[in-house]
């Protein structure tokens, strides 16, 4: 998707969001009858009007007021998605966005629910040419955005696009090995380093979490380390992103039970595919903070010499591990990653991990559970960007008495804690292997939509990105 600022506005369609009915008198070459039906329709409850000037179309969007001032943006976002849907209705290719109303940003935020729900995986279509989206182009006029807006709207939606692509590969193609490759190559497009350890590195680094979920497979694991260093770096210690790249999870030898549960497992690697696109978007912008990511990377298979309950497995940090259901694996992994994350002396560590079913159970489609030893500062600024972006958090405790639940009887430690709690034992299993501040985020919930909603289309969704995102564009903007 193309985002420009115009200094005149698009011959086929242009879209005009407004306040309240009195503004309509704004909007030019709009003839008296066509404001008394717009006025008609926003006072019947209407908030989008189509104006057909057969040479091109008017679109008019009226923004309410919401209850707060982060559910106004998302409504503008929302009214985006209409936006987008006629568009490509009428096979338009470009639209100018022209802001009347009182909210300052309202293009921009309408634009990104455009770009967001105009995704399209299609790959593996034959009839791909025929079903592709005809809108490629987001005009504002120079009262609406600033080329700055612009420019980063461009590069998060083009992030979003890369980790919505990524999670949506089948295994059949993105196997551990791949995703590293796709990793590199999006490194070499996005500006930032990118080390990968194949499967005889990882074994000298003693990944122990990370060789056991590995067992089951044909397939060897990868390690990949990305990084990007500014010239000027607000901080003197990396942050550090951790994603779960369980590139297809059949709960191995404790394969998961329930009907077209595997259904969408391909997407177990969504928190790779957003650490991935989130380092391609701070690259892009340039953002001045030296930031570090890791994903260990592998299938969960039943197949091989695989790990099975009741095993001890030794971890990178040296602590033992009973496994007592194989389906807790992406904490094994976590685990090596997060005593790996130790050697940058970070600021402050966050994982992103489709962990855990209880999670999802809890708050379902709507919000992220997460939870960590960061400070309250910390905590509020990641609240705040998660109410900015819509992609909100919700926080559990991390009590010793989850601890004492995967305390075990011939090991340091066990993969799960029973059946309460769930996503909050598999949050003090990682926390056994930080010593830093840290971030933990279950994804599991909102990863990947079996069907469209709102401008998060069927597929990877990369919720959460954007909440990152904003969060280390704010870092030091008291």
């Amino acid at each position: 998707m193309e985002f420009k600022i115009s200094p005149k506005p698009s011959a086929k369609s242009r879209v005009f969001i407004i306040s309240g009915t009195d503004k309509l008198g704004l909007i030019p070459g709009l003839k008296k009858e066509e404001i008394d039906y717009a006025t008609a329709a926003f006072v019947s409850e209407q908030s989008l009007v189509t104006i057909n000037h057969y040479s091109y179309f008017i679109f008019i969007a009226q923004l309410k007021d919401k209850k707060t001032d982060w559910q106004t943006g998302e409504a503008c976002r929302k009214s985006g998605v209409e936006i987008q849907a006629l568009c490509n209705k009428y096979k338009l290719d470009e639209i100018t966005l022209t802001n009347l109303s009182d909210r300052e940003n309202a293009a921009v935020l309408m634009a990104e629910g455009i770009a967001l729900s105009n995704y399209q995986f299609l790959k593996y279509r034959t009839e791909a040419k025929k079903q592709t989206n005809t809108l490629n182009r987001i005009f504002f006029t120079k009262e609406s955005a600033t080329v700055k807006e612009a420019n980063q709207l461009s590069i998060i939606s083009d992030a979003i696009y890369k980790a919505r692509t990524l999670v949506n590969e089948p295994l059949s193609y993105l196997s551990a090995e791949q995703l590293s490759k796709e990793i590199v190559a999006i490194g070499k497009e996005g500006g930032f380093k990118v080390t990968v350890f194949n499967k005889a590195r990882i074994e000298k680094e003693g990944m122990g979490g990370l060789l056991s979920v590995n067992r089951g497979s044909i397939d060897p694991p990868t390690f990949t380390i990305m990084e990007y260093v500014p010239k000027k770096a607000l901080n003197k210690k990396p942050y550090v992103l951790v994603g779960k790249g369980v590139v297809y999870d059949t709960g191995g030898v404790s394969l998961k039970p329930t009907a077209n549960s595997m259904d969408r497992m391909k997407s177990d690697m969504s928190g790779a595919a957003l650490v991935t696109g989130a380092m391609y978007a701070i690259a892009k912008m340039q953002l001045p903070i030296h930031v570090v990511a890791l994903v260990p990377a592998t299938d969960n298979r039943p197949g091989e010499n695989a790990y099975v309950p009741g095993d001890v497995i030794k971890m990178m940090s040296g602590a033992t591990v009973e496994v007592l259901n194989t389906d807790a694996e992406g904490r094994m992994l976590l685990g090596d990653a997060l005593h790996y994350a130790k050697r940058y002396k970070p600021e402050l560590v966050m994982d992103f991990a489709t962990l855990t079913g209880a999670a999802s159970a809890a708050v379902g489609e709507h919000g992220i559970v997460c939870m960590g030893t960061a400070g309250e500062d910390v905590k509020q600024a990641l609240r705040e960007s998660g109410f900015r972006q819509y992609e909100r958090l919700v926080e559990y405790p991390l009590w010793d008495e989850y601890g004492d639940q995967i305390k075990s009887d011939i090991a340091d430690i066990k993969n799960v804690g029973g059946a309460t709690g769930g996503a909050i034992t598999a949050g003090k299993f990682l926390q056994h292997f930080t010593d830093y501040p840290w971030m933990h985020f279950d994804i599991a919930g909102v990863s990947f939509n079996m069907s469209k909603k709102g401008y998060f289309t069927t597929g990877g969704t990369a919720y959460g990105m954007r909440m990152l995102l904003d969060y280390l564009t704010h870092l030091g903007k008291a």
